[in-house]
């Protein structure tokens, strides 16, 4: 008995191997859940797919049922790395080409580092070119500058692949950096959670969550304890705004808050939610045409927390690519659980104190579902199955103890310890022992902290050897911390407290509106005026 005929299994060329013939399937809410032992693809309530009944019907090719991997087995299958296997390609995407010149906008605290992770990854294996930093930011928070790109040498000198490090966005200087034919992306998220994040991580960097007691106490009078000249006071205020480049301190309008989306629309062909990680990454695969594997990741950054800086906390540790849904496909209010004691009263005012971000995060989470909507419902459950099936496959390979995240004084290998940053602890992992080094080789790419990716693709791009001391921070931390992913002194912490003042300080959406205005009509003329490196542009 060989069962139904799959024209179209969830799986490779519909060879079977997650075992369900998507087109046999007739699936009710939640059912995923139940088949396959994790969360759902939380599609929220106003776009549940309602289905009376449910068929399901096995591949012929499995008739014993879904592949699962032991901790050792799969590593070599027929003399194949399980990295190169078929399952690695994921569905077929047709007959696209996948795209190589991509921007992502870093955004702050918002599952970022893990995106980032797969931009090194896929740019690594293919050698392609990176916009890296001079040093580990691309001198954020002053607005970007393409003469920040180690190596620049004016438009057109070099071409660069990929750009992705933290930088406040700044389209005219990013468009003499990346060819006219790049994919711009971001990523956003709720910006009660985001604040919540923001608090924890950046406790003794922002002088406003210095001040303040708990988050719960700064939600309750923010102008209390919030400057706009103090730097650093960004991270307390609308932090997607100002990274977007746009003035995070101006007086909320509805006019104001939808000509920065507008904006936003007309550079970035996708914002992706946090909420909605696993979503987000199967809309991002299909938008580059990228192999399955290449949005394959393990959360990076997962947080251990203390309860004194939060206000009361319930948790051991948190995971941000995690984190609840939050909001409705309608771009309701968020109904996600937080891991602090604030109570509603106070997220409502935290909402209120970043409202220009909260419009952000309402309209583009709404373009999202219209998105997955367009994509289809019953693929997209079918997709994000199979990627987080890949994903357990990878971590029974790659990682010990099930790839639960580690704190980082237990990892045994200290180059790949994440730093630490404020008050909270960074976890890491650890790669299962006795690994082919091809295997081994592409586990690490998933589990390198990025301080560290971005020294090793400097090294390679730059062809100088890399340090043996693979850890100077680390070893030196009363000199230095990582803050957000950025190395600083912590003295420039407390100078800091001085008005920002010059470049890094407003600039009103008029003002950024014109420069992205002029910055398109360059792009249709590419005509120079004056010397390349000066920038004018006619």
């Amino acid at each position: 008995m060989t069962g139904p005929r799959c024209s179209r299994c969830l799986c490779p060329s519909g060879r079977g191997t997650a075992g369900l013939c998507s087109q046999e399937v007739v699936l009710r809410p939640g059912e995923f859940n139940r088949l396959h032992q994790q969360s759902s693809a939380a599609i929220p309530p106003e776009r549940t797919i309602q289905r009376s009944r449910t068929k399901l019907h096995r591949c012929p090719c499995l008739r014993s049922g879904p592949r699962r991997l032991g901790p050792m087995t799969s590593i070599h299958t027929a003399g194949r790395s399980i990295f190169t296997s078929p399952d690695a390609q994921g569905p077929s995407l047709g007959s696209c080409q996948p795209h190589t010149h991509i921007m992502f906008l870093k955004t702050h605290k918002t599952a970022s580092s893990t995106v980032l992770n797969m931009l090194y990854r896929f740019g690594e294996e293919r050698n392609l070119r990176f916009a890296l930093p001079l040093g580990y930011q691309l001198g954020y928070p002053l607005p970007f500058n393409a003469h920040r790109v180690k190596g620049y040498r004016g438009r057109g000198a070099m071409e660069y692949h990929i750009m992705g490090n933290h930088m406040r966005f700044n389209k005219p200087e990013v468009e003499k950096v990346m060819p006219a034919d790049t994919f711009y992306f971001s990523i956003i998220r709720n910006p009660v959670a985001l604040a919540e994040s923001s608090f924890a991580y950046y406790k003794e960097v922002a002088p406003a969550f210095r001040k303040a007691k708990t988050l719960g106490d700064f939600a309750d009078d923010p102008r209390k304890y919030y400057d706009p000249r103090l730097r650093n006071n960004h991270y307390a205020r609308n932090v997607l705004l100002f990274d977007f480049g746009m003035d995070h301190n101006a007086n909320f309008s509805e006019a104001l808050a939808r000509r920065a989306e507008q904006m936003i629309r007309q550079t970035f062909k996708l914002i992706l939610v946090s909420e909605y990680f696993d979503q987000s990454m199967i809309l991002l695969r299909h938008a580059l045409c990228w192999p399955l594997d290449a949005v394959v990741s393990f959360s990076l950054n997962a947080r251990q927390q203390k309860p004194s800086i939060l206000g009361g906390m319930s948790g051991s540790w948190v995971g941000k690519v995690a984190t609840a849904a939050g909001v409705g496909g309608k771009g309701g209010r968020s109904q996600a659980k937080t891991a602090t004691n604030v109570t509603e009263e106070q997220r409502e005012k935290l909402r209120q104190w970043n409202a220009l971000d909260w419009h952000l995060y309402k309209s583009f989470n709404r373009t999202f579902w219209e998105e997955i909507h367009r994509f289809g419902h019953a693929q997209m459950e079918e997709e994000v199955a199979l990627l987080r099936m890949r994903r357990e496959d990878l971590a029974r390979v790659c990682l010990r103890d099930g790839g639960k995240p580690v704190e980082a004084h237990r990892i045994r290998d200290k180059n790949i310890r994440p730093y630490q940053s404020g008050l909270v602890k960074i976890l890491g992992y650890e790669l299962q022992p006795g690994l082919d080094n091809a295997t081994r080789t592409s586990c690490l790419r998933m589990i390198r902290p990025e301080i560290q990716y971005k020294d090793v693709l400097d090294a390679k791009q730059f062809l100088r050897p890399l340090m043996a001391q693979a850890q100077p921070v680390q070893q030196n931390q009363g000199l230095m911390v990582a803050a957000g992913n950025s190395l600083l002194r912590q003295d420039s912490f407390r100078t800091g407290e001085r008005p920002f003042g010059g470049e890094a300080g407003r600039r009103t959406v008029e003002e950024v509106e014109r420069d992205w205005a002029r910055s398109r009509s360059v792009r249709r003329n590419q005509t120079l005026l004056g010397e390349p490196d000066k920038g004018r542009m006619r």
